[in-house]
C-alpha cells in the first residue's frame, strides 16, 4: 500500500479548497413577470436593525443608496423626500410597509418601486484571539402599482478568514466589508 506524503503547503491548500467550497452564496429571486427596465425611480425606506451597533442600518442604508444611484441605472430619491413621503404616507412600519402603505406612499412620492431591508448583523466578530468585521443584511423591491415583492436578495460578507486564523490580523475594515455586501446586492439586482 502507497502513502502520500503531505507537505505543509499541500495540506493549506486542500483546507482552502474544502473551506472554498462549503461557502453558500446569498439567495436571489427576481419576478419572472415584473419589467424592470420600466423602473426608473426608487425610494429607499430605512433598514430594520437587528445588529448591536444602533446606526448600523442608517449606515448601510446610505451607502446602499450612494452606491444604486452611482450605477445610474436608476433615480433613487434623497432621503428628505423619503422621509416626507413616510410622513405623508403615515407609514407605521417602514422597514415592513403594508401593500397600502407601498401604494399609498408610491403615489405621493411618485416612485416606481421601494426598496426595504433587514441588517442582520454588523461590526466586529471574534472567535478565540482573531477578530474581523462582518455584515449580513437583506433586501427586497416592492412594486408601486402591486405592492408586491419583485426582488429579494440577501448576503453576508467579511468575517473571519483562514488567513486570518493562521497568521493573524483583523480583516477588513467596516466600510470596505459593507461596499463588499452591498457589491454583491447590485450584482443580483442587475442580473
Amino acid at each position: 500500500m502507497k502513502r502520500i506524503k503531505l507537505t505543509g503547503s499541500s495540506v493549506a491548500l486542500l483546507l482552502l479548497l474544502v473551506v472554498a467550497g462549503c461557502a453558500e452564496p446569498g439567495v436571489s429571486h427576481h419576478d419572472s413577470l415584473m419589467d424592470f427596465g420600466s423602473i426608473q425611480t426608487v425610494a429607499v425606506l430605512p433598514f430594520a436593525n437587528l445588529a448591536r451597533d444602533e446606526a448600523a442600518a442608517e449606515r448601510v442604508r446610505d451607502t446602499f443608496s450612494t452606491m444604486l444611484l452611482a450605477t445610474e441605472s436608476i433615480y433613487v430619491l434623497p432621503a428628505g423626500e423619503v422621509a416626507r413621503g413616510i410622513a405623508r404616507a403615515g407609514m407605521a412600519d417602514m422597514s415592513r410597509p403594508s401593500t397600502e402603505d407601498v401604494k399609498k406612499f408610491c403615489g405621493i412620492t411618485k416612485a416606481d418601486a421601494v426598496i426595504t431591508g433587514v441588517v442582520r448583523e454588523y461590526g466586529e466578530v471574534r472567535s478565540g484571539q482573531t477578530t474581523a468585521n462582518a455584515i449580513a443584511m437583506s433586501l427586497q423591491m416592492l412594486d408601486s402599482q402591486t405592492g408586491s415583492v419583485v426582488w429579494a436578495a440577501d448576503t453576508a460578507r467579511g468575517g473571519i478568514t483562514m488567513t486570518d486564523r493562521l497568521f493573524g490580523g483583523g480583516g477588513k475594515p467596516m466600510d470596505e466589508v459593507t461596499r463588499d455586501a452591498v457589491n454583491d446586492l447590485l450584482d443580483k439586482l442587475f442580473e
